[in-house]
């Protein structure tokens, strides 16, 4: 047990009532996993206000409540703490309680739309590779050395967050690696985290039904560079035309990566094959088994993070090259069957143009380019009409078909994405809502050497209908559908 005096260690006060030694057993936000002695904070969220459960958290023996504003009634045996920002608070009272492990390890933080989970893991399997033990915090999975975590957010909440990186330093992991989400840095769940560096991938229209603007989105993420401590290092994408503004009030050490643009760390293109990428980089030609453009910036970020967390370049690359690629980013299943099928996580239009792009690149004589794609449901609907245009002007043929509907019906999403199709492209297009029928239908629609691309979902072993998450894996579904028409 900590007292807790010294969990508010940093934590900005506005008033305080009772005992500020008391004991502590655990910290909670949610009222509903209070237990005796917890100190519960309440949270103002998205859907519900953590304030109207003070009551119920105090009927479970909560000995201490964090919050904005005091409930009417207060309980003599209780200590209550206002706070101005109660999910800010959080995050330094996690840190707090866990032993500010990201004090005690080297934490390195990755944003940008796309490319956040392939460079996070990168880093991960370099530094384990360069003898590190390492952590890795990712939309895919949580690593703790060789230790699997099952990932359920981009980012976790403080609580877990803070619990993890504690479990990651008495693990002995020197390096963790992590996701940081625009949702996590807007909602403070990194607050009173101690970052040696940060990269900046790219940014494009994604999330605006939670930051209802383009600049909240890019403010979000530039939060992230705002925050970074002096003598952390702040790595940017400057081919990205927002790459700079990431830069603007950073305290950190300023350092860019571009293909294109002069850059502190700079790469160019010399092979770019279905096999993989050679890149002339560090001074060295290169040879990766990553595939296409987007990827030869995510080798880029991975190798320019590396040298400024003190590797050695020239080690750096010859561990980098024997990397492989991500779960679900990419991924060719079943290499060699009659026609190619490739699984990709591009649930955005930037992402989505990426990967059709590639495939334009590599598609040699295949007749056809198959994309069997949809939309999200509850999420920004902006994007829906652009992913179906998208779509249609890089494919021969495209399927619309659900993603995760969430609470919305599917066939209202695929309407929606349809408003992007043009009549000229609308004999393209066909509409299957039951994601199996739509990637059954693609290879249905399949000659030798086709490629089909089934975009999305990539690594997710779920579809999440009417708020049940139901077991649906896209490779399993089309390694299913591959041995039915292999013939």
């Amino acid at each position: 047990m900590m007292e807790l005096k010294d969990i508010l260690y940093r934590v900005s006060l506005t008033s305080t009532s009772g005992d500020m030694s008391v004991p502590v057993a655990g910290i909670c936000f949610d009222s509903r996993a209070v237990q005796p002695g917890y100190l519960f904070v309440a949270v103002r969220g998205t859907t519900s206000d953590g304030h109207a459960f003070i009551d119920s958290a105090v009927e479970k023996g909560a000995a201490v409540i964090v919050c904005e504003r005091l409930p009417n009634t207060l309980h003599e045996r209780v200590t209550y703490v206002t706070v101005k920002n109660s999910a800010r608070a959080l995050g330094f009272i996690a840190s707090n309680f866990y032993g500010n492990p990201s004090e005690r390890i080297v934490l390195t933080g990755v944003t940008g739309t796309n490319g956040k989970t392939t460079t996070a893991t990168l880093l991960y399997e370099l530094f384990t590779r360069l003898g590190h033990p390492s952590g890795l915090l990712s939309t895919v999975v949580n690593k703790i050395v060789d230790k699997n975590v099952p990932a359920t957010h981009t980012t976790p909440d403080p609580v877990q967050l803070n619990a993890l990186l504690r479990q990651m330093v008495e693990a002995g992991c020197t390096h963790a690696f992590m996701e940081v989400s625009s949702h996590a840095i807007e909602q403070e769940r990194i607050a009173g985290l101690k970052f040696a560096g940060a990269i900046f991938t790219n940014i494009t229209h994604d999330h605006l039904d939670y930051h209802k603007t383009f600049e909240n989105y890019i403010l979000a993420k530039k939060k992230l560079f705002d925050e970074l401590p002096s003598g952390s290092f702040a790595l940017v994408n400057i081919d990205d035309k927002r790459g700079m503004i990431m830069l603007q009030n950073t305290r950190a050490d300023k350092n860019t990566f571009a293909l294109r643009k002069p850059a502190d760390f700079k790469a160019k293109i010399i092979t770019n094959s279905i096999e993989g990428l050679e890149l002339e980089i560090g001074g060295k030609d290169v040879w990766f088994k990553l595939i296409g453009d987007f990827n030869a910036y995510n080798l880029l970020g991975v190798f320019g993070a590396a040298v400024l967390l003190g590797k050695d370049p020239d080690e750096v690359l010859q561990t980098m090259s024997s990397l492989g690629g991500v779960s679900g980013r990419f991924e060719v299943v079943n290499p060699g069957s009659r026609f190619t099928v490739i699984v990709d996580y591009a649930h955005t239009p930037d992402a989505l143009k990426n990967v059709l792009e590639t495939i334009e690149q590599f598609r040699g004589d295949a007749k056809q380019v198959i994309t069997v794609v949809g939309c999200g449901g509850n999420r920004d609907k902006a994007k829906r009409p652009v992913m179906a245009s998208i779509a249609c002007k890089y494919s021969d043929r495209v399927v619309l078909t659900s993603d995760n509907p969430r609470d919305e019906d599917p066939v209202e999403i695929i309407r929606d994405m349809q408003q992007g199709i043009t009549p000229a492209d609308a004999k393209k297009a066909v509409v299957q809502p039951d994601r199996e029928e739509a990637i059954k239908m693609a290879c249905m629609m399949a000659s030798d050497k086709d490629i089909i691309l089934v975009a999305g979902k990539g690594h997710e072993t779920y579809q999440e209908i009417k708020g049940v998450k139901h077991p649906f894996d896209d490779r399993e579904v089309v390694a299913r559908m591959l041995k039915l028409f292999s013939n």
